[in-house]
């Protein structure tokens, strides 16, 4: 990471904020997670982070962190540091000076990016190369993702790129999506949608995946069904892009491909189908186990050292 000394990757969702202070040879020294206000604004999200980071360098004695990676939900634009869309699971997200709010907080540089994405940043290090290429889909109550090229996760403008899941998908046609549109792969795809699409079908209250999963296993057609149309969905969607951007490698994170093998095998030969005759020995792959859960934390301890640092003057920005 940065220099020899530790860094803080943290991990902001709409639920909890995790923090690891994270050594320059990728251990993890310490951790601290707390849940996120998500409710009380942007300001109480921020406090609540720099919190964070204190009670993480409290517990690794004396170690002192020299920056702050951030991977946050929602659209976030790197070289502003600024949150520039975002939905209402966090209360008054969008438009928050991220980076340098956190940095007047807490008087460390701060880098931050999408959660998404830094969670990709850890996956390139076993890409072929480095000017490896790389797709990562993640599918949990919203569908998102990350495009690499030669080695190096694209943000795009205004931090856009990757959001996978606001591609157009023929199954989704006339389907709400959280973005306001209709018709984007997230509104079939995300776990909700699934739940949505078994409802609909069936006439019943949506519930939660978990409940649909159980009934599929149970031999609910149903339930199989709805399960297999969002995986589809998504293998369909991955296999256009990897034949536009012909990847090295594709990567498939999130809880929802962890239901079990109706989904991924599904979505494995949605895929499939898609690929042209020069990809047709391109495979997807789950993400790594080394990295498990701890993939957004040190993804965004990697953002340290990929992206610009925002000062605690709020308004600098080095490297």
């Amino acid at each position: 990471m940065t220099g020899f000394q530790p860094v803080i990757g943290l991990d902001l969702g709409g639920t909890k904020i995790d923090a690891a202070l994270v050594g320059a040879d990728g251990t993890i020294l310490a951790r601290h997670r707390v849940p996120t206000p998500a409710g009380e604004g942007s300001a109480a999200v921020l406090d609540a982070m720099a919190s964070t980071v204190s009670a993480v360098l409290g517990q690794g004695g004396n170690a002192n962190a020299t920056a702050i990676g951030v991977a946050a939900a929602g659209v976030i634009n790197p070289v502003t540091g600024m949150v520039t869309s975002a939905t209402d699971t966090i209360r008054g997200w969008a438009g928050t000076a991220l980076a340098a709010g956190l940095a007047a907080r807490t008087g460390l540089p701060v880098a931050c990016d999408n959660d998404v994405r830094a969670a990709a940043a850890t996956e390139l290090t076993r890409a072929e190369g480095a000017d490896a290429s790389l797709l990562y889909l993640a599918v949990g109550t919203g569908v998102g993702g990350a495009v690499a090229v030669a080695g190096r996760v694209l943000t795009g403008a205004a931090g856009i790129a990757g959001h996978l899941g606001h591609l157009p998908s023929p199954e989704a046609a006339g389907l709400p999506c959280t973005c306001g549109a209709t018709g984007h792969l997230e509104g079939i795809a995300a776990g909700p949608g699934i739940a949505a699409q078994y409802a609909r079908v069936t006439g019943t209250v949506p519930g939660p995946l978990q409940r649909v999963a159980a009934r599929a296993e149970l031999g609910d057609a149903h339930a199989m069904a709805a399960i297999t149309l969002g995986a589809q969905a998504a293998g369909r969607v991955l296999g256009g892009l990897a034949n536009a951007f012909g990847p090295h490698r594709v990567v498939v994170a999130g809880g929802v491909p962890r239901i079990g093998a109706l989904y991924w095998n599904a979505l494995r030969d949605a895929f499939s189908a898609e690929l042209m005759s020069p990809l047709r020995e391109l495979r997807l792959t789950p993400t790594a186990p080394r990295v498990g859960h701890d993939a957004a934390v040190l993804g965004a301890a990697t953002l340290t050292r990929t992206l610009p640092l925002h000062t605690p003057s709020t308004t600098g920005v080095s490297r």
